[in-house]
């Protein structure tokens, strides 16, 4: 059985103060919610972390009093201000011996909160850093391994319920409703990005928002969806025929799926993003629709939905052992429609696992 996420945080806490080390800091201040709950078990909506070679302090508000004592692990001390978040770091701050130098998210810091480092943190001298929990995350353990597992079951379970209720006549947004009240159902925290229904032509938009077209008898039908389980995502996308596929939908359908498959059984830990990427995009090019996957194969999952790493054309570091990606290759023609299949893959030592367990092939509705 895996440790609880607040027993995982002493470990994640060394690692940081290990890279503030080698990169000449003293502290790192971090905002992103996210690395928040990474580092500490903290699962609210407001808080700022301060870490130190020596302390971990969270700063948060009264709403979250009763919360942080179930969430947040032993190795961090918790600060509940009646005021400012901000006001208890600066009366907090130089009590921690020997920090002068501090690191702050530049990815995620907002213009007005940096205003406030420069006029009331102007002691301390502010370095921007990028990456530095976000590279942690990027490797799962066994317990975000088996969180992620478990989304991508509730999504699967959802997608199965989902499916006999689909027709010609509902609504794209219809649609996304009834998938999304079965990933509730299922047992979904919330829902880690709008749920993607595309029907028609409009399924050439890679990420469409769910309007008020209607299902239409021999439309494609792209949905693109995931879960949320102990705060972990999953990301899946499947397309269907609505009636009888004809012949250019089968091909087409039969391309992304053998670039998903080539994919999915070719990518391996150390590999760069970009091999990675191209054992899909080398496959579609050779079947002559190139020009017609212009996103990246995919990227890492877990607290987020898109998060380290990425594969892509661009990408060269390796891919890490321990990584949960995603292998979601894809062809849009405007005018016409788009196809994409979704799953996702736990990256190992020895090769890949792929999580999703939905059929890949050609669904032709009825």
């Amino acid at each position: 059985m895996s440790a609880p996420p607040s027993d995982r945080c002493p470990a994640r806490l060394a690692q940081v103060r290990g890279a503030l080390g080698r990169s000449d800091l003293d502290a790192l201040l971090v905002t992103s919610l996210p690395n928040v709950r990474y580092l500490t078990g903290f699962a609210g909506s407001n808080a700022l972390v301060v870490v130190t070679p020596l302390d971990c302090l969270l700063f948060t508000d009264f709403r979250y009093a009763t919360q942080v004592a179930a969430e947040v692990s032993p190795a961090v001390t918790v600060h509940i201000e009646p005021a400012s978040l901000w006001k208890g770091v600066w009366g907090r701050l130089p009590a921690c011996a020997g920090v002068a130098r501090v690191g702050f998210e530049s990815a995620h810091l907002l213009h007005q909160d940096f205003a406030r480092l420069l006029e009331q943190g102007s002691r301390w001298q502010w370095r921007p850093t990028t990456d530095v929990v976000e590279a942690l995350r990027a490797v799962k353990d066994a317990g975000e391994v088996a969180a992620i597992e478990k989304a991508v079951g509730i999504a699967e379970s959802a997608w199965r319920a989902t499916v006999p209720q689909l027709h010609a006549g509902l609504t794209e947004r219809q649609v996304a409703g009834i998938l999304e009240r079965a990933l509730r159902e299922a047992g979904s925290e919330g829902f880690p990005f709008p749920s993607i229904v595309a029907s028609g032509p409009q399924s050439a938009l890679p990420h469409a928002r769910a309007g008020e077209r209607v299902l239409q008898r021999g439309d494609l039908l792209l949905v693109d969806f995931g879960a949320v389980a102990d705060g972990y995502c999953s990301d899946l996308t499947r397309t269907v025929a609505l009636g009888p596929a004809d012949s250019r939908q089968r091909e087409m359908h039969a391309v992304v799926a053998e670039a998903n498959r080539r994919a999915s059984g070719g990518i391996r830990a150390e590999m760069s993003g970009k091999d990675a990427d191209a054992l899909a995009r080398d496959y579609i090019a050779s079947s002559g629709w190139g020009e017609a996957f212009g996103h990246s194969l995919g990227h890492g999952i877990g607290l987020e939905v898109h998060e380290a790493p990425r594969l892509a054309r661009g990408a060269d570091a390796p891919l890490p052992a321990g990584a949960v990606v995603t292998i979601e290759p894809g062809i849009y023609i405007p005018g016409w429609g788009g196809i994409r299949i979704e799953d996702d893959v736990l990256l190992t030592a020895t090769g890949a696992r792929v999580l999703t367990t939905v059929p890949r092939g050609l669904m032709e509705l009825h």
